[in-house]
């Protein structure tokens, strides 16, 4: 069978080839067609302004699955995913065209890397030609990669939680900010989860925004009994989980407008809040529907005017006694950090004050 000719989409003032056009990366659903590889890089185009909204100037890792989604197939996350399917791409492909951009952004381990840092629109659509579908960008800009200006709030619903849930919660969270003379933009995470992006002026490191999201996230917990910030999956229940450490350094969420990997090729949505307060369906919002809405207005189309002072959220985190919480796992040991081991299997002998194993035990 002959291999199908590359083709051609148009992405600002650039064309931009895409080979194997006619690749499935989605199969038929029962709500949605089948969608082609070069589907996907004609929605990338065709959302040109939001998704630069969110990408632009920041560094971007790049969510592959270049041999489209079935069921079964895994992302890999670490070293020990060898056979996965798809995967994390944290440095610039090789044969990038001459036009993208990249900027050098440092790991918690200390090692370092260039990263892709999307300028045009022609960038994305490039990254669907090597097979990405979501987008994740860090949530700052690259004239200062280590100063946040952003704040994310993830709302992550747990097992016996629903969309619903995370929608209701993220109205508390809006009115919080509010209270606080902070404007909050809402997406859908493009599967069951709510996210909520605040810009921030670049004046804090990481450390002050995860802290700033853990003040949040307690006092959103200490408002609305359906709310956890229990690091431990054990202890969160059936609650939405604000995961703070999503404001980690080389912790990103999935762009709005990015793709997600799930059949029906559901979008990472934008939505106003009185779209949220009705919304009990986001698996609605797909390639097929999300560039009709875009047409009409982004949503998010002035979260760049304002950039929010981050004070009023480290003074919740500091009246609250400035208590620490767990870092993701990869992490090294941070100071102040509670012992990472499960509270069912804790033994308070085995512990010092600082968190850190006692030797011997």
């Amino acid at each position: 069978m002959a291999k199908t000719a590359a083709a051609t989409v148009v992405a600002g003032e650039r064309e931009v080839r895409v080979s194997s056009p006619d690749r499935v990366i989605y199969e038929a659903t029962e709500r949605t067609p089948a969608v082609t590889k070069l589907m996907v890089a004609e929605y990338f185009a065709s959302v040109d302004d939001g998704l630069m909204r969110a990408l632009r100037d920041r560094p971007t890792a790049l969510e592959r699955w270049t041999s489209g989604v079935r069921p079964g197939m895994k992302l890999a996350t670490g070293p020990q995913d060898r056979d996965a399917d798809a995967f994390y791409q944290k440095r610039v492909p090789k044969g990038a065209p001459d036009y993208l951009e990249s900027v050098g952004i440092t790991f918690p381990s200390g090692r370092t890397a260039e990263e892709i840092c999307p300028t045009e629109i022609a960038v994305p659509v490039w990254c669907a030609h090597m097979g990405t579908l979501t987008f994740h960008p860090w949530p700052v800009r690259r004239a200062d990669v280590d100063r946040p200006d952003e704040l994310r709030i993830d709302l992550d619903p747990q097992p016996g939680t629903t969309f619903g849930d995370a929608a209701r919660v993220a109205g508390v969270a809006r009115e919080l900010l509010e209270e606080l003379g902070i404007t909050g933009f809402a997406k859908t995470s493009g599967n069951r989860g709510v996210h909520v992006f605040v810009r921030i002026r670049p004046d804090w490191e990481f450390t002050d925004v995860r802290h700033a999201a853990i003040g949040f996230g307690r006092e959103l917990e200490r408002r609305d009994g359906q709310v956890t910030t229990a690091w431990w999956k054990e202890e969160r229940g059936e609650r939405i989980f604000v995961d703070f450490n999503q404001n980690c350094r080389d912790r990103t969420i999935a762009s709005a407008y990015s793709l997600r990997p799930i059949p029906g090729a559901p979008v990472s949505t934008p939505v106003t809040w009185s779209e949220l307060a009705e919304l009990s369906d986001p698996a609605g919002f797909t390639l097929f529907s999300v560039p009709d809405r875009v047409a009409d207005g982004d949503p998010w189309g002035g979260i760049d005017d304002v950039a929010h002072d981050l004070e009023p959220l480290l003074d919740l985190w500091r009246d609250q006694g400035e208590v620490e919480l767990n870092f993701p796992p990869d992490y090294p040991k941070m100071p102040g950090e509670p012992p990472r081991v499960q509270p069912s299997k804790k033994v308070a002998a085995h512990w010092d004050e600082q968190g850190n194993r006692v030797e011997g035990t």
